[in-house]
């Protein structure tokens, strides 16, 4: 499917429809429609700052497990900090008014809203490859370095937070208990260090 918002392309796949579609099916837990709305949160905010700064994107696919901008042209490095940081900011922005409206209200569903912006916010921040805070970890070490360097130490340090988070995987198998999402994040941010920065 493919529309087009305010001269941006926007490209929705398939399998992202389908994965998606699967999964809100397949959901018993709950978590699916507030993760989905904390990933639409933090994307708007990457959009909304490009807006603001005269960056608006020429594409956005929406595939499975990523949503890929495709940019018009080049940013300058303030621009692109701005960019990178509106998205975990709204996270934490929304985050915020959520735990303040759970404290007014005492609902349930507002809690679960709340901590999942804040959990996908703090985990975007991660100096990891493939998400914000690899790319804001790019940036400012391209400042001291050459970007092919700081390209590397970004994988170097996305590649030991996944063995770690490998293992600790392993460790709560030895302890008993059988956590199959923290594997999940090990792989895919072990994909990230080996795919892209």
């Amino acid at each position: 499917m493919k529309l087009e918002v305010f001269g941006t392309k926007i490209y929705v796949s398939f399998l992202f429809a389908a994965t998606v579609s699967f999964m809100l099916a397949t959901d018993r837990t709950g978590l699916m429609i507030p993760t989905l709305f904390a990933v639409l949160v933090h994307e708007t905010g990457h959009l909304f700052a490009m807006w603001a700064n005269d960056c608006a994107p020429s594409e956005i696919k929406l595939i499975p497990a990523s949503v890929q901008i495709v940019e018009a042209y080049p940013r300058s490095a303030k621009n692109e900090f701005w960019i990178i940081i509106c998205g975990p900011l709204s996270n934490i922005a929304v985050s915020g008014a959520l735990f303040i409206n759970f404290y007014l209200s005492e609902n349930d569903t507002t809690l679960k809203f709340a901590l999942l912006n804040a959990v996908l916010a703090v985990f975007n921040l991660l100096p990891v490859s493939g998400l914000d805070g690899g790319r804001l970890a790019v940036l400012i070490l391209s400042k001291k370095t050459n970007i092919y360097s700081a390209i590397n130490t970004v994988r170097i340090i996305t590649f030991i937070i996944s063995s770690a988070t490998f293992f600790a995987g392993v460790f709560l198998i030895i302890r008993g208990t059988v956590n199959l999402s923290v594997f999940i994040v090990a792989l895919y941010l072990l994909l990230c260090s080996i795919m892209k920065c």
